[in-house]
């Protein structure tokens, strides 16, 4: 030994939760976006904003709820600004001290799924969700419209979750309306009412997720006793046996339309070391993991599960092993 120290290894940093926040315009994507700010906690959360305009208001508008805040002004943040989306992605990810939750508002006329494929082409991102607001007093009307209907189409057919706004502006009836007209359009049935931008925070973040026991086994409900949202829940699958690779990615993709997210370490049968597993609607990332795996498969799955749905999701997982 000539007394020098071996070259420590890279840290490896955890990857950064990424929300995609959308919606058109007056959906009331901010006051959503300010009531999970207000959630935050001690949480480190970075807002990228897009507004549409040299002066970017939500962005002022935010500053009331964290300093972290990111302006990218003038329109859709997919085409004429997605250079400056890459480069602010780039310093965020290079930051010594990364924030734990990147959300991304989007201006009102861009495409959500096209912000989150941007956000993804850098590993340093994982991508927790594609929430969409929908404006229930205005959504039959915009739908109509020859010009701007196509763009909410492809909005409501991107979102992971769905939330109908200003819920508390129309009738009941009204409300049934545009529910059954965004369902119709939507690829998630995980839907929710909100006023003054209240949603549940397992839509965000999964701490708000907490297990307990019931009856035939354990199950998952969101926080406090008084949540307006405690249809959200969790539970795990685990398997002694290997899990057939192409088998599970079929498995989860069927289950996009009740399924939040999931994520968990897996052993397949054609690999030799454990997988590290994280999906959000239909898209499915496998990995190799790294850390110490214990010799079991566990998946967490998160969404909006009726005790049936839990059942069946259980079968169609379990024909996911390679039994020979």
């Amino acid at each position: 030994m000539n007394g020098e120290s071996a070259p420590s290894q890279p840290t490896v940093r955890p990857p950064i939760a990424l929300v995609v926040l959308g919606g058109y315009l007056g959906a009331g994507k901010t006051t959503l976006l300010n009531h999970v700010l207000s959630m935050a906690g001690q949480r480190r959360i970075a807002v990228l904003v897009n507004d549409f305009g040299d002066i970017n208001i939500d962005a002022a508008l935010i500053r009331e709820r964290t300093d972290d805040v990111i302006n990218l002004e003038n329109g859709c943040i997919c085409c004429s600004i997605g250079g400056r989306l890459v480069d602010a992605l780039v310093k965020i990810s290079a930051r010594p001290e990364r924030p734990e939750l990147l959300i991304i508002e989007a201006s009102g006329v861009s495409d959500p799924v096209k912000i989150a494929q941007i956000g993804l082409l850098d590993r340093a991102f994982r991508l927790i969700g594609i929430i969409v607001a929908v404006d229930a007093e205005r959504i039959g009307a915009t739908l109509l419209d020859p010009y701007v209907g196509d763009i909410v189409r492809r909005q409501i057919a991107g979102a992971t979750a769905l939330v109908l706004t200003k819920t508390d502006l129309v009738t009941e009836q009204e409300k049934s309306t545009a529910t059954a007209a965004v369902l119709a359009l939507a690829t998630t049935s995980i839907l929710f009412e909100s006023t003054n931008g209240q949603i549940p925070s397992a839509l965000i973040f999964d701490a708000s997720v907490v297990p307990r026991r019931r009856a035939g086994g354990f199950g998952v409900t969101t926080e406090g006793a008084s949540n307006r949202h405690p249809d959200i829940c969790s539970f795990s699958f685990r398997s002694d046996f290997p899990l057939d690779r192409k088998k599970l990615r079929a498995a989860l993709r069927s289950l996009s339309s009740t399924l939040l997210r999931a994520k968990g370490i897996v052993w397949l049968d054609q690999d030799t070391s454990p997988q590290e597993l994280h999906v959000v609607g239909g898209r499915i990332l496998i990995t190799p993991f790294a850390g110490h795996a214990a010799a079991e498969s566990t998946i967490v799955l998160i969404g909006r599960f009726s005790d049936e749905d839990e059942r069946a999701i259980r079968r169609c997982l379990e024909s996911t092993q390679a039994l020979n």
